[in-house]
């Protein structure tokens, strides 16, 4: 397995493990799924597998405390503090091998590297009990996150 640099040919893929991995929650649009990406490209990345995308992550420096909410366009945060994880997806073939940790080791390299002192996501569909392993621990916050999923939970990774 190795990660890579998304390029155009990916968002076909990207669009099919986001439908796969959530089957609760209406997919994202295109549209905001690469606002992501052009604004932090450097922290958005796909997991192959034998020359196939297999996975995806999404993450941009943002504020913490205010996650966006889905469906939302992103455009640079004035001071981001946080490297926000918007999402690592698996396809369902490479659950379990190794990919999500790839991916998250170097997310925490890239916050290292641009000084944020955090990592924040959102948890959703049971997810916070895989993130809490990693050492996140829920936040509560101000700001409502009611176009997520009613288990919806914001955590935070302290770097």
């Amino acid at each position: 397995m190795q990660l890579r640099d998304i390029v155009h040919d990916d968002w076909e893929t990207i669009l099919d493990i986001q439908e796969e991995c959530y089957p609760q929650i209406v997919p994202e649009s295109l549209g905001v799924l690469q606002s992501k990406w052009r604004l932090s490209p450097q922290t958005c990345f796909v997991i192959e597998l034998d020359n196939q995308p297999v996975g995806y992550c999404l993450a941009h420096p943002w504020q913490l405390g205010t996650p966006p909410a889905l469906e939302q366009v992103i455009e640079a945060h004035a001071n981001p503090d946080t490297l926000y994880l918007h999402d690592i997806a698996l396809s369902a073939k490479v659950q379990g091998k190794g990919a999500g940790k790839l991916a998250f080791d170097r997310l925490l390299q890239s916050a290292t590297d641009a000084s944020l002192t955090s990592i924040s996501l959102v948890a959703v569909q049971g997810a916070d009990s895989y993130w809490r392993k990693q050492g996140f621990i829920t936040r509560k916050i101000d700001k409502s996150l009611e176009s997520y999923t009613s288990d919806a939970c914001y955590m935070v990774l302290d770097i």
